[in-house]
């Protein structure tokens, strides 16, 4: 967003797999799987089972400590647009780009997002004080950010996690992470509740999935036709 440049990265989603006829099923785009990889379908599908239970879990203990009501956001993302980006970072002469790096300084758009440990350094996040600060992680551990959508129920209380990928000293071999993008499903609202309220509600109401194709569009990402 706002960049001439492009981010040094390319990607394969996985979604959420509905039946025709269920409510949601047109509002999700289908999964494309590729034949030359041996039980691709089955292990991604069990890796975003996985990840869809656990992000409940973490959802539902964030709630207590915001006075939410119980099962709230549990139910906010039951069958929820969320998805798995398995990103490669290619091995590049980053003198043929000098004004690009692998992922740009950004926010994740969803509620949280779910980041097992990558194969390679060079994420970031930024801390209140304006500080970069690199993200080094233990094997069998999964950092935790949060994103637009979290802010906004919040009121700004849990900050959209501001975060990039920088072009490190390692940059000439590929890099691969797998990201889980925790999304409500389309016909939730994103409003703030009630014990975040404080001096006043910042953000109006908005209904999820609107939210998402506005973000979308801003990031290049969404065409009337591509979902």
């Amino acid at each position: 967003k706002h960049k001439s440049q492009g981010d040094l990265k390319e990607f394969w989603h996985i979604g959420r797999q509905l039946d025709d006829g269920h409510p949601f099923y047109n509002y999700y785009p289908k999964n494309h799987w590729p034949s030359e990889v041996k039980n691709f379908k089955e292990h991604m599908f069990s890796f975003y089972n996985s990840l869809d239970v656990t992000s409940k879990m973490i959802l539902e203990a964030i709630g207590i400590a915001l006075d939410a009501p119980e099962g709230y956001f549990s139910s906010m993302v039951d069958n929820g647009n969320s998805v798995i980006r398995l990103l490669h970072y290619p091995a590049v002469d980053l003198e043929k780009f000098p004004n690009s790096v692998r992922a740009e300084a950004h926010e994740d758009i969803n509620l949280i997002t779910l980041l097992v440990g990558a194969t390679d350094s060079g994420l970031e996040l930024l801390d209140r004080d304006g500080k970069w600060l690199p993200v080094e992680t233990q094997k069998g551990q999964i950092v935790v950010d949060t994103g637009d959508m979290f802010e906004r129920i919040t009121n700004g209380i849990l900050k959209a996690t501001t975060h990039r990928v920088v072009n490190t000293d390692d940059a000439h071999r590929s890099r691969y992470s797998m990201p889980f993008f925790v999304h409500p499903h389309p016909y939730a609202e994103l409003r703030c509740l009630d014990s975040c309220v404080g001096d006043g509600v910042k953000y109006e109401p908005i209904n999820s999935h609107e939210f998402l194709i506005q973000r979308l569009t801003e990031v290049g990402l969404y065409k009337e036709s591509s979902l």
